[in-house]
């Protein structure tokens, strides 16, 4: 049982889920949610399903495997992992992964823990993104646990401290594994770079020093690629929109709308990587382990090389490259079609937004330097 102190942040328990369910079909919002993650289901029956739920396990192994399940189907077209070999059923794990997609990165883990006789893993979810009760209570009953991003300065470093000693308590404690990902927010530019803040964070729950503070967390880098990436052209949009003005505002609603799209559109090709435990040895060679900031953007560094390493190119990340360069560099990487395929996504752009959709493709190619 997960210790009161982080009732704040935490998932629903098996014995909440029953009650919290039940209000949640009742809220006004749950039919327009019900009918587009599992449409041409009367709606009362998604409720009553849901109400019939007994525990998050038979919650996950039921309707959320379903809808998973359905999303691959309708939106993935070959859907891969590899490094199973890299965790044991039996040890926690923390994951820290590159973030390309505000949901998929995580289920599609899930996905594979579930498959492969391990148990699934808690998740993160940004206080942004509660905007919706409904969502918000869904996601907690499939062990997802409230990450703060505002407040004054002060404010936001008591939620990460409270937020890291809820991380280690999970996987020390309770000896559950956790999903987090490498930095605040995803990735919109195809740089995969981990926080060394990140990383401090996690450390500083612990008396031990820095190397075997993380150590203890088994901490296990996670490399998600998709050949098509989630959003990619609102994520290029964005960008453009913050290189005219120096900032960028969110529509109400826009976190929303990106997690639909996300789900929704195609992808192609999905592949995820499960990298190796960044274990005592590893994390010993990293200089300066007092604590100060080179240890971490050492231990940060260590991480990118392995998600960078696990990250899978496909014909898009080449196309979108020689198209950036103006070469033909990597020409033998893809065909005539493929180009034209992604040329005329290209169509739908700004000349603006051009650079920033040319980078979340063509920067993976130029991040094996760093390997």
């Amino acid at each position: 049982m997960i210790s009161s102190e982080f009732d704040d942040i935490r998932p629903y328990t098996d014995a909440e889920l029953p009650e919290v369910l039940r209000k949640a079909t009742a809220m006004p919002s749950f039919t327009r949610v019900a009918s587009f993650l599992f449409p041409g289901t009367p709606v009362q029956q998604t409720a009553q399903r849901l109400i019939n739920s007994r525990s998050v396990d038979e919650l996950q192994l039921t309707l959320m495997k379903e809808l998973l399940e359905r999303i691959m189907a309708e939106s993935i077209t070959e859907f891969t992992f590899s490094g199973l070999e890299n965790i044991s059923p039996s040890e926690p794990h923390l994951f820290i992964s590159n973030h390309r997609d505000i949901t998929l990165d995580a289920f599609l883990l899930q996905y594979i823990l579930r498959l492969n006789g391990h148990s699934t893993c808690y998740i993160t979810f940004g206080a942004n993104l509660m905007e919706e009760p409904l969502l918000t209570e869904l996601g907690r009953c499939n062990k997802m646990f409230r990450v703060e991003r505002g407040g004054s300065r002060a404010e936001f470093y008591k939620a990460l401290m409270h937020l890291s000693r809820f991380i280690r308590h999970v996987v020390c404690e309770e000896r559950e594994s956790l999903w987090t990902a490498q930095r605040n927010g995803r990735t919109k530019d195809g740089l995969d770079r981990t926080d060394p803040a990140l990383l401090k964070m996690l450390a500083h729950s612990s008396p031990l020093p820095p190397a075997e503070a993380l150590a203890e967390l088994n901490i296990v880098p996670i490399a998600v690629s998709y050949e098509w990436e989630p959003c990619d052209i609102l994520k290029a949009m964005e960008l453009s929109a913050t290189a005219a003005s120096g900032e960028y505002h969110k529509r109400p609603g826009e976190d929303l709308a990106s997690v639909v799209e996300g789900l929704r559109a195609p992808k192609g090709r999905v592949h995820i990587s499960i990298c190796k435990t960044l274990d005592a040895d590893a994390l010993s060679s990293c200089r300066d382990s007092a604590g100060t900031t080179a240890f971490y953007e050492q231990a940060a560094s260590l991480i990118d090389r392995r998600i960078i390493s696990g990250y899978r190119l496909w014909p898009n990340n080449y196309i979108a490259h020689d198209l950036r360069s103006g070469s033909q560099q990597f020409a033998n990487s893809y065909t005539d079609d493929q180009r034209r395929q992604f040329e005329q996504r290209t169509t739908m752009l700004s000349k603006d937004a051009l650079r920033p959709f040319l980078d979340i493709y063509a920067n993976p190619v130029d991040s094996l330097k760093l390997i």
